[in-house]
């Protein structure tokens, strides 16, 4: 049978759900499987609002939360042009084929979306690198296909709802260095995240980076004036410090383009709060607990170093040591 005898099939080999098709396919159950919020924002339209439910009633709106607050298994790009799908399937030599394109059959835009084999976590316990590792991805997906810059993967187009017209091109589950490979040239500097235009208005799972690294960078300043005022700070210090933490994490959220949901801002001040006051695995932020230790440590390799650099500027000037060369 080809795919002209089966209008569910397309000449790429893959399923097509939308235009009045069944909803009960392949395409259906692997999605359940992949999506994995429990109660996600929905909507049928975005300009009134997305609210959350049930995960049976967010299936039957056209809007759905593409990822669980505490975790992003999926990477979505909006992709706003008439030629949508087929920037998306054009993968050869430029990016990863990915899972589904969900398109808008009044326009052509689409919404393309990569499942990933593990998880990336987005908790006050997440690891910090597989985070940007995973926006750096990310961007690069969208590098490839001229997706939207201002997309922050929050909501995507519900791939069963009847609105829209999904392809369903594989059931591949990649890991971010598979996914990173693929791309190869395409994969952003190392510094792409600290660019200018780049940290004026971070989307994405790259909003989460800045929102750690700019509120990260003010907690260690203002841990170190508690340090030099106390020196052993006490639980009241701490508790200070994380009340100046929060405010100062949701003015930055405030700045983006679309603010991260108040879950993943308290997250991410929880887990800058925990390495400062508690630590991490048998470590933690310099002089917290014992500044007096550290501040003797460190005067002392201070003292060390100018001592060597004074010696070797006076040997070098030495009379004697001028007659050996």
């Amino acid at each position: 049978m080809t795919a002209h005898d089966n209008p569910g099939v397309t000449d790429s080999g893959a399923t097509r759900v939308g235009s009045g098709h069944s909803r009960d396919d392949a395409w259906t159950g692997d999605f359940r499987q992949l999506w994995l919020p429990l109660w996600p924002l929905a909507s049928d339209d975005l300009l009134e609002g997305v609210y959350r439910q049930s995960r049976t009633s967010a299936l039957g709106r056209r809007y759905i939360e593409a990822n669980p607050q505490a975790m992003s298994n999926l990477l979505v790009v909006d992709i706003d042009h008439p030629d949508a799908a087929l920037r998306a399937l054009s993968a050869q030599g430029s990016h990863p084929m990915p899972n589904a394109i969900v398109s808008n059959r009044a326009n052509g835009h689409a919404h393309a979306v990569w499942a990933l084999a593990e998880p990336v976590i987005r908790t006050e316990y997440a690891r910090r690198k597989p985070l940007a590792f995973a926006a750096a991805v990310n961007e690069a997906l969208r590098r490839a296909v001229d997706g939207d810059k201002g997309y922050s993967g929050l909501i995507t187009k519900n791939p069963v709802h009847e609105h829209w017209d999904t392809e369903w091109l594989h059931a591949e589950l990649r890991s971010l260095p598979h996914l990173a490979d693929e791309l190869g040239a395409r994969m952003p500097p190392a510094n792409w995240r600290s660019q200018k235009a780049r940290r004026a208005n971070p989307v994405g799972l790259g909003r989460n980076c800045s929102l750690f690294d700019s509120a990260r960078v003010w907690a260690y300043q203002e841990a170190r004036r508690i340090r030099l005022r106390n020196e052993y700070p006490t639980s009241e210090d701490a508790d200070l410090l994380l009340a100046r933490l929060v405010e100062v994490a949701h003015e930055i959220n405030t700045e983006f383009g679309e603010p991260l949901p108040v879950a993943e801002v308290r997250a991410c001040v929880a887990s800058i709060h925990r390495w400062i006051t508690v630590g991490v695995n048998g470590r933690q932020f310099d002089g917290w607990r014992d500044s007096r230790t550290v501040n003797s440590a460190t005067f002392v390799a201070i003292q060390s170093a100018r001592g060597r650099r004074s010696g070797r500027a006076r040997r070098a000037g030495s009379p004697i040591q001028g007659g050996l060369q």
